[in-house]
């Protein structure tokens, strides 16, 4: 048995990484998988889960709000409250 660990997945992009993590939910759903094998796949999963965590929150402190002036043009950006 391999271990997966972070660094496996860490040059991953969000888009690779959710369909590896989409691929693994569906296997485990099927039911199809040996117990071993399915604790193995859950694990990467799970190391999946945090990296596409990370990635959407690093994005969510990039993304801004545009703010506009009276006259409807940009006068600046602000950080997007996301609460």
């Amino acid at each position: 048995m391999t271990e997966t660990t972070a660094d496996d997945v860490s040059n991953l992009s969000f888009e690779d990484a959710l369909r590896q993590l989409e691929t693994i939910v569906q296997q485990l759903e099927q039911g199809n998988v040996p117990l071993e094998k399915s604790i193995e796949i859950y694990e990467r999963g799970e190391i999946l889960r945090k990296h596409c965590d990370t990635l959407l929150k690093v994005a969510e402190t990039k993304v801004e709000k545009i703010r506009r002036g009276q006259d409807g043009g940009v006068v600046g950006t602000e950080p997007l409250d996301v609460d």
